[in-house]
Order: C-alpha cells, then sequence, then structure tokens
C-alpha cells in the first residue's frame, strides 16, 4: 500500500471508533498495523470534506463530525490494546509514540529493524541465525544490512545450514529474549532456516550485500552458495520484475528459448511477457506457442534456468534489481 492509501485508511479507522478499528486492527499484521498506527499517530485534524472523500458510502455517519480532533496518543492506544492485547499493544505504542523497546522474539517483529540489530548484533550468529528465521523475510534482509559484512557472511552461512530447532534450545532461547515464546521438551523439533530461508532473506537484503554475503558462503561451501543461489530466483519470480527488467531480459532471450521456457506457464506470466513486446511481436510468440507439440518438462527447466542465467547477470551487473533489496540497482 502506498503512503496515500496508508493515510487513507489511517482516516477510516479514526472514523470508525475505537471497537470497530480494534476488530480491523484484529486481522492485521505487525507491518501493517505499525504503518497504519504511524499514519493514525500522525493525524492532527482532518477535514469533514476529507473524511467524505475516503468514506463516502458513510456519508451520513462522517458528516455529523466537522473534523477528527482529539489525543490521537490515548485513541490508538486504547484501539491496539482492544485489537492486541495490552502486551503486543505495547511494544507497537513504544515504537510508534518513541517510548521504550521490549525484547522478545514476537515483540521484535514489532519494531523496527536498526533496533533489533542493536539489541542482537553483540550475539553469537548462531543465536542471531536462530532468532532471524522467526522474522519476516524482508525484516531479516533489513536487520542483516545494519550487520559487518563479515556477520552477515557468517550469520547467512548458519541460516543455510540450519534445519531447526530444538525445544529445548527454542525455549532457553525466548527466556533470554524475555520470555515471549515458551518451548516444550515434548514438541517436535520446529523446521525453521535452510538453504530456501537463506535464500528468501538474501532476496530482500540488495544486490551489494548480496554479493559479498555469497562470496562468503562460497569461500566456505561452493555447493552451498550454488544451492542457496539456485533457490533465490526461480522462473515465477519474473512476475516481480518491473516492465524495464523484463524487456532488458527479453532483449538476450532467443525466440526458441521463450517458446519452450513459456510451456505450462501460467496464463499471468505470458500476459506479463507478452505485454512488454511489440504487439507484432508478440503475436507470432502466441501463434508459436499454440502451434508448438508437447514438451518434455526437463527441456522447459533447462532453457528456464538459461533465462535465470540471465537475469543473474544482469542483477550483477547493475541492470536489474530483485527482491525488495535495500540498495538502488538500476543505472
Amino acid at each position: 500500500m502506498d503512503e496515500a492509501g496508508i493515510n487513507r485508511s489511517a482516516i477510516l479507522l479514526m472514523s470508525l471508533g475505537e471497537d470497530e478499528a480494534g476488530e480491523v486492527f484484529k486481522h492485521l499484521g505487525p507491518k501493517e498495523v505499525q504503518k497504519l498506527g504511524t499514519a493514525m499517530a500522525a493525524l492532527k485534524s482532518v477535514s469533514k470534506d476529507q473524511v467524505g472523500e475516503v468514506l463516502s458510502e458513510f456519508r451520513n455517519d462522517a458528516g455529523t463530525q466537522a473534523s477528527l480532533t482529539g489525543e490521537t496518543g490515548e485513541y490508538l492506544r486504547s484501539v491496539l490494546t482492544k485489537a492486541l492485547g495490552n502486551e503486543k499493544a505495547g511494544y507497537l505504542l513504544d515504537r510508534i509514540l518513541q517510548g521504550t523497546d521490549t525484547s522478545g522474539i514476537e515483540s521484535l517483529k514489532w519494531m523496527d529493524s536498526p533496533t533489533v540489530a542493536e539489541l542482537i548484533r553483540d550475539e553469537h550468529p548462531q543465536i542471531i541465525a536462530s532468532i532471524l528465521v522467526h522474522l519476516e523475510r524482508d525484516q531479516a534482509a533489513e536487520i542483516l544490512n545494519c550487520f559487518t559484512e563479515r556477520l552477515r557472511g557468517d550469520v547467512i552461512l548458519r541460516i543455510s545450514t540450519l534445519d531447526g530447532i530444538q525445544p529445548t534450545a527454542l525455549r532457553e532461547l525466548n527466556e533470554a529474549l524475555s520470555k515471549v515464546l515458551l518451548g516444550a521438551d515434548s514438541l517436535k523439533k520446529t523446521a525453521l532456516g535452510g538453504v530456501r530461508v537463506a535464500a528468501d532473506i538474501l532476496n530482500f537484503l540488495g544486490s551489494k550485500n548480496e554479493a559479498s554475503v555469497m562470496e562468503s558462503v562460497r569461500e566456505h561451501d561452493a555447493d552451498l552458495a550454488q544451492k542457496i543461489l539456485d533457490e533465490m530466483f526461480v522462473f515465477d519470480n519474473l512476475m516481480e520484475l518491473d516492465d524495464r527488467a523484463i524487456q532488458l531480459v527479453l532483449r538476450e532471450v532467443q525466440s526458441e528459448s521463450l517458446i519452450l521456457a513459456l510451456k505450462g506457464t501460467s496464463e499471468e506470466m505470458r500476459t506479463k511477457i507478452f505485454g512488454n513486446m511489440s504487439q507484432r511481436a508478440a503475436e507470432m510468440l502466441k501463434d508459436d506457442l499454440e502451434s508448438k507439440g508437447p514438451v518434455k518438462v526437463s527441456e522447459v527447466e533447462t532453457e528456464q534456468k538459461e533465462i535465470l542465467k540471465i537475469v543473474r547477470r544482469l542483477v550483477e551487473e547493475g541492470q536489474v534489481s530483485l527482491g525488495g533489496g535495500g540498495d538502488d540497482a538500476y543505472v
């Protein structure tokens, strides 16, 4: 959601009343709550015209208020407490209203990344890895970006080789972080970490830091580094590239290779590809796809991998950016 959408949502929630707004917040995740909460806390006064524009379907109810004014901090505190309970609301309010931070695995999800990085940077890399696999991948990447190059490489290496966390270790970790989560010896080992998780985090890390991290992992274990790279970007992820990036890739792909790679892909994928070609080229590609007979899955995967190699090279050259990376890769 863009900034304008967040602000409109904040006005909506401010106009609903505490109970109704609290019910809405119950269905949102930490990042959405923090964004909306920050926008609500920043609201000072909203005119009736603005309310009417945002809530046209509720114009009769909204029309009774000349404006939205009052103590937004207290309103927000009440809404979040109703939605999340005292503990979680406290974590988020401390962040939004500039209070004190509270530690704990669950509470880390409600804190900004630099603060989390400051809290855990001096822990053993294995502990840091165990913490990061519990967080959203983009938040984990933001936290990694706050570390030194050496620590980033060490942590990613440990994440990629982590196949789970024993209940006892999980309990001790949580107790060290304010006992937010409790483990139990009778529970099965929690499946966290691994190559897929490491790849997901790296997709958000940004090209510059990603390259140094991968070099560090490659020096330790070249096969593991390749497994991570293979997981970082699959053919379906082409949907996440913007039109400019798609066009750059298509310039370097042979027609026959593209035909094979698109066999069996979704209609959405084909539409995205067609939309970044000239009308004539798109029509020819559609005809070729329709006339192409059955193709072995192995042949399709081979051509898709070749196209992904082109994407990876363009990323390394700084012409294309993957995921939600933390640096600007376009030139």
